[in-house]
């Protein structure tokens, strides 16, 4: 009776909302997932100690340089007027982690238990896609809720199965990396004498990384459903305007939100809310196709300026072609520093367009990471490195009873049962969902959200709750306070030095894990699929 209270006076809460321009009923929502980006990285978390640049004579690693300390005035503001999360956990790694994103569920439900571990379909031909394990995913529930809904960004994935109305991808790693005409910032595998090499298709050498289409400079571009598009999924560049100015100082990060803003405006003229799932390559290491013999790690962003109120961008000039370029100082560094701090400038640039549209008010902006920094915690399952991820969450229009940082427990799974919430949709009893609502939380005096955090790394499984964490390794840490790397927490190898409420703790997580402990016995999809009896309904 208490917990639908809440989850009522959690929805009324929505009503709350006043929009400057026009009357809708429902807020807009922007959902930026970064990737590869540890929470340790955003100054806003108050690490001592943060990722090193992988590229030059750099080897990697820790550092308390503040050279490669990034700069996120923006989001330290959207913080501290929001509200931010102390411990959000994602999986270890990019595909289940964005399954667990677009589910709201684990992966003994949709099989992605790691990148290239994942379960057969039904038919044993192929991977289960997430459409069909979870067919009430984001923006299935966010259309049923009446929203317009685009995905923007990296994709992973196939995208066919979805049910978005509009979208622009800049595949890249695993996704689609066939030669295509706009751009050859490519890495492809060829038979050479017999062997497998992967060489770069700008250069035509050999070079020690992955298969992958370029996504950052002169990037593979892909619209889904555009207007004024010939076909549903069409190459971009596709007029004679965007060929014209499409090249080497052609940024992807900036295409894409290029495309988001003007579905926001196109949809806003139409008085419709809209749904945002922008997954920004930014964090993501790549070729750094300007500087192929470098070996850099995190490709260089457009260069950016912060002057207390307002950034400004030195626009982009590159020279040169087959590998040989010259960026005449337009183009920072490389290092994932850089990489948050343009997402910085991207958040700020969201806010002026919200603000410009009259619209900010009445739009909830979130802002989170799939997994741990590359290097440091990406694939780790040690401790929290590779689960623990940035999570913040701006809505000023929304009458929230929490301010600033927030330390409860949060899983990206919980991302879609809180969408559901907004959107007033209720997903049916019968339908599993492992997230939990973060609406009731941040709408009411309700104190804590959860009281435990999941993540997995193929078989392995990682949990905790406010004292203690078990990681992938079967290693039992003391996380009962926090550490200034938010990483050094105490091993626990003697039950009995520990406090009952630890102990306690240790064996309400121990009954919680055979319900997902399904790698080995359940690892495939059932043979008969799965069969939907009830549908989304929105809530009266």
């Amino acid at each position: 009776m208490k917990a639908n209270v809440l989850k009522s006076l959690s929805i009324l809460c929505l009503f709350t909302f006043v929009n400057n321009s026009i009357a809708q009923n429902k807020p807009n929502i922007i959902l930026l997932y970064a990737d590869d980006i540890s929470a340790r990285e955003l100054p806003i978390y108050g690490s001592t100690v943060w990722s090193l640049p992988k590229g030059g004579n750099l080897k990697g690693g820790d550092t308390s340089d503040k050279k490669y300390r990034a700069k996120t005035p923006v989001l330290n503001k959207l913080a501290k007027k929001g509200v931010y999360v102390k411990t959000a956990w994602a999986a270890t790694i990019c595909s289940p982690s964005r399954a667990m994103m677009m589910t709201g569920r684990y992966a003994h439900r949709h099989k992605w238990w790691h990148n290239s571990d994942k379960g057969k379909a039904p038919d044993r031909k192929g991977s289960w896609n997430l459409y069909d394990s979870s067919p009430y995913s984001l923006e299935v529930v966010a259309k049923k809720g009446g929203y317009a809904t685009y995905w923007a960004g990296k994709t992973q994935m196939k995208t066919e199965g979805f049910k978005f109305d509009e979208g622009c991808f800049t595949p890249g790693e695993g996704s689609y990396n066939k030669a295509i005409h706009t751009t050859d910032f490519r890495l492809e595998t060829k038979k050479v004498n017999g062997a497998k090499k992967i060489l770069n298709a700008d250069t035509g050498k050999e070079v020690s990384s992955y298969v992958q289409s370029g996504w950052y400079w002169k990037p593979h571009v892909q619209l889904l459903n555009h207007p004024r598009a010939s076909k549903a999924l069409e190459w971009w560049p596709n007029n004679k305007a965007a060929k014209d100015t499409f090249g080497l100082n052609t940024f992807g990060p900036d295409v894409e939100l290029n495309f988001i803003f003007d579905f926001m405006e196109r949809k806003q003229k139409e008085d419709k809310p809209f749904f945002i799932y922008h997954t920004s390559h930014l964090g993501h290491d790549a070729m750094d196709f300007l500087n192929p013999e470098e070996g850099n790690k995190w490709p260089g962003t457009p260069i950016v300026n912060w002057d207390g109120k307002k950034y400004s961008k030195i626009k982009p000039y590159v020279t040169g072609d087959n590998g040989v370029y010259n960026t005449h100082k337009t183009i920072t560094e490389d290092g994932i520093h850089n990489h948050i701090n343009y997402l910085d400038y991207q958040v700020w640039l969201y806010m002026k367009k919200l603000k410009e549209m009259g619209i900010e008010n009445n739009t909830i902006f979130i802002f989170c990471a799939d997994n741990g920094t590359s290097g440091y915690g990406k694939s780790s399952p040690v401790s929290q490195k590779g689960t623990h991820v940035p999570l913040i969450i701006y809505a000023p229009g929304l009458n929230m009873t929490k301010k600033g940082l927030q330390n409860v427990l949060v899983n990206m799974s919980d991302m879609l049962p809180t969408i559901a919430d907004i959107a007033n949709v209720k997903i049916p009893d019968s339908y599993e969902v492992n997230g939990e609502s973060l609406l009731p939380f941040l709408t009411t005096e309700k104190p804590n959200h959860r009281e435990w955090i999941y993540g997995y790394h193929k078989e392995k499984q990682i949990i905790r709750g406010n004292l203690v964490l078990k990681d992938g390794n079967n290693t039992w840490w003391d996380v009962s306070s926090n550490p200034k790397d938010l990483i050094s927490f105490k091993k626990i190898k003697e039950w009995s030095l520990v406090s009952p409420e630890h102990r306690l703790e240790r064996d309400k997580l121990n009954k919680v894990l055979p319900v997902f402990n399904l790698h080995e016995s359940e690892y495939n999809a059932p043979k008969e699929g799965i069969t939907i009896k009830d549908s989304l309904i929105i809530r009266q």
